[in-house]
């Protein structure tokens, strides 16, 4: 059993209750480490080692902080290996996704807020010989970052990165359920040199230091990615309080496909785009979008692909198909299917829970499942499900398509697969996603804003958009 701890004013600290949690292995169903239960009183000793860092760090040069980010992208690399081991332990996902996604993203991230930060530029307005107007962007003072459980170091390092750039320090709080690669964060910072205080990481449940770390009237700005339900709660709190906010939530994203895509490019597509890390992914279509001519074939190749996907241990190398977060999470994720059944779906392929022989006998496996036969209102249709399920819908022409594409609350990303690239802009403007990616899915440009319209979020991260969040604005006016 490994004992992780929380990550405070530069050191590893116990929390001060002696509470922990048990860090579970979904692909084994058994507690292989312990995590800190941390509550107000261990929250209360990382504000203050914030508080007590940040003038220093506001201070620095930004060369000198870019410098630190550059070390601690460094450091992620040369541990990459055993970040990749424990990141694919902790959640389930297949070890060659997290070697190849999610741990170089972690290293990309604060290697590119190392760099943005020294090309953050302000503004200047001159009015003639009457005055001169200049711009400051200066650090907020204490922020939080708290991030989910599906891309842990991934997502914690895109919100950690541009706040530290920036001047802020901050207060992170992972999630209980794939805690490792954060405490192993800590160690890589105190090697790269990181002030005491700058980043602290304090683990623990939702209920006993999430919600104090959001309420705390020292915190100045909340980043949170997450579910829709829990992002409202954040709300909630954070805005009588006037913080800064931003929120990137769920989403029921469509992937559309016209007769005249590329129909191998579209067949990966849409199978990567519904079944990457199993389906735990904000951004994956779940709803398949299919022009009725081709529907038929597109179908039955979908299907042959989606059954020909190797499930099994996800510290085997050539693993596709990984195990869900937790049995809970599981049960939710067959429920969906049983309603999809209810509600007049078909099942063709997958939607059973797999048993994996050997050590993963007793591990939280899912075959991957396609439905169809549902009307695209329907709540299988409209509710997050966050798991290996898609649904594929037949549609006539561009209007349908767009109108069942933007019937739900959500509005997060969509993939548009054609060879005519007109209509490529075209639907691309009329969808209703903060991201819409045509005849690709997830390629990411760091420089580029990200998030969700309705339902799906407030705010923007990424590029200058994140370091625009950290930081308070103010404008001087010097009369000449």
């Amino acid at each position: 059993m490994i004992t992780i701890a929380n990550y405070v004013g530069g050191k590893f600290l116990a929390p001060a209750a002696g509470h922990y949690l048990d860090d579970i292995e979904p692909a084994t169903g058994r507690p292989y480490a312990l995590v800190p239960g941390s509550d107000a009183v261990d929250l209360e000793a990382a504000v203050a080692a914030a508080r007590g860092a940040f003038p220093g760090w506001a201070r620095q040069t930004v060369e000198e902080r870019s410098r630190l980010l550059l070390r601690i992208a460094e450091g992620i690399e040369r541990e990459a290996e055993a970040l990749a081991r424990a990141e694919s332990i902790d959640t389930g996902k297949p070890i060659g996704l997290a070697r190849q996604v999610d741990i170089p993203r972690a290293a990309a991230n604060f290697r590119f807020f190392a760099h943005a930060v020294t090309q953050f530029a302000s503004e200047s307005h001159g009015m003639g010989t009457a005055a001169i107007n200049y711009t400051l962007r200066d650090p907020l003072g204490v922020v939080a970052c708290l991030s989910p459980w599906n891309l842990p170091l991934y997502l914690l390092s895109w919100k950690i990165a541009p706040a530290l750039a920036a001047g802020n320090t901050v207060i992170a709080k992972p999630s209980e359920l794939a805690p490792m690669t954060a405490y192993w964060l800590g160690r890589i910072c105190i090697e790269a040199g990181l002030p005491p205080g700058v980043l602290n990481i304090v683990h623990g449940s939702g209920p006993s230091v999430g919600q104090a770390l959001v309420a705390h009237p020292a915190i100045k700005a909340i980043s949170f990615t997450g579910g829709t339900k829990t992002g409202a709660a954040i709300a909630s709190v954070a805005a009588p309080q006037f913080k800064k906010l931003s929120l990137e939530l769920g989403g029921k994203n469509p992937t559309i496909v016209f007769a005249d895509c590329d129909r191998e490019q579209a067949l990966d597509g849409a199978l990567r785009a519904a079944f990457a890390n199993q389906g735990e992914l904000c951004l994956c279509g779940s709803r398949i979008f299919v022009e009725r001519s081709i529907y038929e074939p597109f179908k039955r190749d979908l299907v042959a692909r989606a059954e020909a996907l190797r499930l099994g241990d996800p510290l085997s190398e050539d693993t596709e198909q990984g195990a869900l977060i937790t049995e809970a999470h599981l049960d939710k994720v067959l429920s969906y299917v049983q309603l999809a059944r209810e509600e007049g779906g078909r099942i063709l392929t997958g939607g059973v829970r797999v048993t994996v022989p050997g050590r993963c006998e007793a591990g939280y496996f899912l075959k991957p499942a396609i439905l169809e036969g549902l009307t695209h209102d329907c709540r299988t249709n409209r509710e997050e499900i966050f798991g290996p399920v898609a649904c594929l819908l037949p549609f006539d022409d561009e209007d349908e398509a767009l109108a069942e594409a933007n019937g739900t609350e959500f509005g997060l990303a969509a993939s548009v697969w054609t060879r005519d690239l007109q209509r490529g802009h075209r639907i691309a403007q009329r969808l209703d996603s903060g991201v819409v990616w045509v005849n690709t899915w997830l390629l990411r440009d760091l420089r580029t804003p990200f998030g969700g319209m309705k339902h799906s979020g407030v705010g923007r991260e990424g590029g200058f958009e994140a370091l625009r969040f950290f930081t308070e604005v103010k404008n001087v006016c010097i009369k000449l």
